[in-house]
């Protein structure tokens, strides 16, 4: 039995949480094409006959503009430590940048071996470019694999977990084969909420709208679900809240449907909107919202 920790890391974007969900076969990490959706390090734990893989899904690492913004990289960099293997994702319809060199200068050094995925390899349609740029980035570090994938269409994932394999060394499982994540189902569903709001709203909203579970209570089949949406301006909770409120009932329309699908039972959701000016530089909001940093 091969079992290991494996940190994907990589600018805001480039597709981290899709690559997670890919291979976990379900939705644990929302998406966007919003930069730095992921917020929280969320585990996700990978099971077959012969393997346990708990991948660790961290927030894109970026120059910060506030207090949480450098909560995040600290997260990122914290859940570089440790592991077994680093995947190192890369837009690679975008090409690599400095953001990407940003990146690697920050893990190259950790005596860990990386492989460098250039996740969106279907979004490319010169392949002839992608096989000279990869020749190219060879020469940039010595990468343990350089591997071209597609996390939205799996391309390429069966073959990154048969590599990841050959990394990690013979244990017994560290979690048991019923558990699939670190993070609560409480912060799943504040998450789906988060999820739709991006995907609604698209630019109108930046990725610093937050949202959190003020009350969940299950019962034999259904669940009740009270979700806080939290934004730093006025003008943001119109937004959300739309005309007559018709915004907000189509995000918890569809939030509701990722959360039915998830639990496996009938959701009544409740969703509201609330204004905390600057939030993001406060750290008693941190605590609130489940953001609190893990070495204060």
């Amino acid at each position: 039995m091969k079992c290991g920790f494996v940190s994907l890391v990589g600018r805001p974007n480039v597709g981290k949480s899709t690559l997670l969900n890919s291979i976990l076969g379900m939705k644990l990490a929302i998406t966007s094409s919003v930069s730095g959706t992921t917020r929280n390090v969320i585990q996700g734990i990978y099971n077959d006959e012969d393997s346990q893989i708990i991948f660790v899904d961290t927030p894109g690492i970026h120059k910060p503009s506030n207090k949480l913004g450098s909560l995040m990289n600290k997260k990122a960099y914290h859940n570089t430590e440790g592991v077994d293997v680093i995947l190192f994702l890369v837009d690679i319809s975008k090409g690599f940048g400095r953001g990407d060199q940003f990146v690697l200068d920050k893990i190259k050094d950790k005596g860990i071996p990386v492989f460098l995925l250039l996740n969106k390899i279907d979004l490319v349609k010169n392949k002839e470019s992608l096989l000279k740029e990869i020749e190219e980035l060879k020469d940039l570090y010595d990468f343990a694999e350089i591997i071209p994938i597609s996390a939205e269409k799996k391309d390429n994932t069966d073959l990154l977990i048969d590599c990841i394999k050959k990394q990690l060394n013979e244990s017994d499982r560290i979690f048991s084969e019923e558990e699939l994540t670190n993070v609560t189902t409480r912060f799943i569903m504040a998450e789906f909420v988060r999820e739709k709001i991006m995907e609604l709203t698209h630019d109108e909203i930046p990725h610093t709208v937050t949202c959190y579970v003020e009350n969940y209570e299950e019962k034999k089949n259904a669940v009740h679900i009270q979700v806080l949406i939290v934004v730093d301006r006025d003008n943001l909770k119109k937004i959300i809240i739309g005309k007559q409120g018709s915004l907000l009932k189509e995000i918890g329309i569809r939030a509701r449907q990722d959360m039915e699908e998830f639990l496996g039972k009938k959701v009544f959701l409740e969703t509201y909107v609330k204004t905390l000016k600057n939030w993001r530089d406060e750290e008693k909001y941190f605590l609130e919202l489940g953001l609190k940093d893990e070495d204060e």
